[in-house]
């Protein structure tokens, strides 16, 4: 059976993962179980990989759930119960780690309205109105790669300095070749695997405490959404490389600043993945109608960083460079008043 529910041994009400205690939960009659205790049921049942499953029963009501391909933790539309979809977590695409959820849904929606309210440029309607049209706690795939990096550098540089002799000064450069052999190791560079996911959303939510990467249970999925990688660590390799090589490019400056000036003439950086983990991170994403127009946000649900786009109100943006425009034209008439005063 693909389908794995938590049930309350207490009452048999749907149990789910409670961020306050980090157990799993009956809202029903109040039984919190440790999830360290609980046999995960995807070591007593055996899936194809090969064959995806299309249809899915919610083993509480029976109804037919309907899920994208990626989907592998859901909730059943028709009775809310929260379920698993065992057979997308197993072999290739089980996650080794998991960060669990530490804000709960209501602790979000505070902390989203809040930061609305920080907006200095966005519309005052923005801020006060109540229109979050919806809010998914949802586990989004990412790799975690640790990447080893072997960098040779050519170039040269500039040593400038000056003197003085009699009533003259000199100004001396001398001339460097630059020859630098680096070994550069980068550990969990986060590259989100989601294809549905904003790179750009997911790439400001860092950082997440890595520290607290618990192995992955089940029981941590329910009552949440949560989706499976789209692409592999080799897919997604250029990636992390591309996010790493501006972090050598400072390293190789940092070796080098003793030089008045430097010039690269070659730059070799060989990149090698010594370990990719497949890992699933908590955010709550939040969408928002403002307007007659949609928009989406997306909170670290581990640390409650929000990160998006709001929109800008134009009376508030004029209004802010008229102020500077003012400001700046009475600093000029004290300054001309002080300068006409001084001379008389």
């Amino acid at each position: 059976m693909p389908v794995i529910e938590y049930k309350c041994p207490n009452c048999g009400s749907g149990m789910t993962f409670d961020v306050k205690t980090g157990m799993l939960s009956c809202h029903s009659c109040g039984r919190k179980d440790n999830i360290e205790q609980i046999p995960d049921p995807l070591t007593k049942h055996v899936f194809s990989e090969e064959d995806e499953a299309r249809e899915y029963h919610c083993t509480s009501c029976g109804a037919v759930i309907m899920t994208e391909a990626e989907t592998s933790a859901t909730i059943c539309s028709f009775c809310g119960s929260a379920v698993v979809l065992g057979d997308r977590l197993i072999g290739k695409l089980a996650p080794a780690k998991i960060i669990p959820f530490t804000i709960s849904k209501e602790q979000a929606m505070m902390a989203f309205r809040k930061w609305c309210r920080r907006g200095t440029l966005t519309p005052r309607g923005f801020m006060s109105a109540n229109r979050i049209k919806g809010i998914t706690g949802m586990y989004v795939p990412f790799w975690l790669y640790d990447l080893h990096n072997d960098v040779e550098v050519h170039g040269s540089g500039t040593k400038v300095s000056t003197y003085t002799s009699g009533d003259y000064e000199y100004t001396k450069t001398d001339y460097f070749q630059i020859y630098r052999r680096l070994c550069l190791d980068y550990v969990k560079v986060p590259i989100d695997a989601a294809e549905k996911m904003n790179d750009e959303l997911m790439d400001k939510l860092e950082p997440f405490a890595y520290d607290q990467l618990e192995s992955f249970k089940t029981p941590y999925l329910a009552g949440y959404i949560a989706e499976r990688y789209s692409y592999n660590d080799e897919e997604l390799f250029p990636r992390a490389k591309d996010k790493i090589y501006g972090y050598i490019d400072a390293y190789i400056d940092s070796t080098t600043n003793a030089y008045t000036s430097v010039s690269y003439a070659d730059v070799q950086i060989d990149t090698t993945i010594e370990r990719a983990d497949y890992v699933l991170l908590p955010v709550w994403v939040i969408h928002y109608d403002y307007n007659q127009s949609k928009y989406t946000f997306a909170m670290n649900g581990q640390t409650g960083k929000v990160v998006g786009k709001p929109p800008i109100s134009k009376a508030k943006v004029a209004a802010w460079f008229a102020g500077i425009s003012g400001i700046s034209f009475l600093i000029l008439q004290l300054l001309t008043f002080w300068m006409i005063g001084g001379r008389t």
